[in-house]
């Protein structure tokens, strides 16, 4: 045989001792045609146009809702501008700086609601914000841990008790131990001292903003501190461990460390107490006094709020200038709960502006 097939080693030994290898190769074999994508024919697309169908469906649904929610808003804005119309027309802005009501003489102005609404919600909020922290503070850093869940679940059911129970436990129970035991010494203490003297003059009688203030506040602790609790258990807990290696204490660890990362939380639950003390109407009106004066700046006197007054004279209030004021207190209570959440929104964007930043 003159040499090896083709591809295979030639195992002759030639002059150099070197093995050689065919240089003659056989021409290969043509691939078959393979078709281009363009010829390919696509699986069946019933899987991808259901999900696409699905996913339109959700998309239309979820615009849908929040347009909903905002065509109720502007709804409800216009229904109020409607029905008030009549008391804008002959009131104008002095509406909210007069302090006359009287039916009879169908005078009417809102400064006695709205100062009552907005001083009580300030007193609910100086109180309620210190305690539910503390409160939140003890549930996650300090209380142990049989003690954590029955606790808690005694504050969360202190939002389940009705409005109206709030109103006649202050009335009938809270409101003679506050003009006992709190009204009273503090007209003995502070009664000649010039600015408390008018903060707690008026007779004592357990009834008017300051009972108003704390049923309030007893009634926002339960939302506040369960908002807390909730965002201070979302700390990771490796940045309070790393600080409590470090030396710090549990107070330097909630306002250095919880505080800063859980703040968004903190001021969401504030707002959220906030607005629940705005728009509270049967727990007020039985402590408040439904009074409509303003004859000092007295915690002690009777007073009034919006709602107080919204709940007690609109079923009686006849067509015509009485029932559109009241609706325009309601327009005004809006108002001011949209300046509370627009505030609220300002002051988160400021504080995620400044994170990051050099303290």
């Amino acid at each position: 045989m003159s040499g090896a097939p083709a591809g295979v080693p030639d195992t002759r030994a030639n002059g150099d001792n070197s093995m050689s290898f065919t240089a003659t190769l056989e021409p290969a074999a043509a691939a078959p045609a393979r078709p281009s994508d363009a010829t390919m024919s696509p699986p069946p697309p019933i899987r991808r146009a259901r999900t696409g169908i699905a996913d339109r469906l959700f998309a239309w649904a979820a615009r849908g809702a929040a347009l909903l929610t905002l065509g109720l808003l502007v709804a409800i804005m216009a229904s109020l501008v409607v029905g008030a119309w009549p008391a804008i027309r002959a009131f104008g802005p002095g509406f909210v700086t007069s302090a006359v009501w009287d039916p009879v003489r169908q005078e009417f102005g809102g400064l006695v609601m709205i100062y009552g609404t907005v001083v009580t919600s300030l007193i609910a909020l100086l109180i309620a914000v210190p305690v539910s922290f503390g409160i939140a503070l003890f549930l996650t850093e300090l209380s142990p841990a049989w003690l954590k869940r029955p606790l808690g679940t005694a504050i969360e059911l202190l939002a389940a008790i009705p409005s109206i129970v709030y109103g006649m436990w202050g009335l009938l129970v809270f409101a003679p131990i506050l003009s006992a035991w709190v009204q009273r010494p503090l007209q003995g203490w502070f009664g000649q001292v010039p600015v408390l003297g008018a903060l707690f003059s008026g007779p004592p009688a357990g009834i008017g903003i300051l009972s108003a203030g704390i049923i309030l506040a007893i009634m926002i602790i339960p939302f506040i501190a369960s908002v807390m609790r909730d965002v201070f258990e979302v700390t990771p807990a490796l940045l309070k461990k790393s600080a409590y290696g470090l030396g710090a204490t549990t107070w330097e660890v909630v306002w250095r460390v919880v505080l800063p990362y859980t703040k968004t939380g903190v001021i969401g639950g504030i707002m959220l107490g906030l607005g629940r003390a705005l728009g509270e109407t049967m727990a007020v009106t039985f402590v408040i006094g439904n009074m409509n004066q303003l004859g000092s700046l007295s915690l002690f006197e009777a007073a009034n709020s919006i709602t107080s007054a919204l709940a007690n004279e609109f079923a009686e209030a006849g067509p015509g200038l009485h029932q559109a004021s009241l609706i325009y207190l309601g327009l005004v209570l809006f108002f001011i709960t949209f300046v509370v959440l627009a505030c609220s929104k300002l002051l988160l964007a400021r504080l995620a502006k400044g994170e990051g930043t050099k303290s």
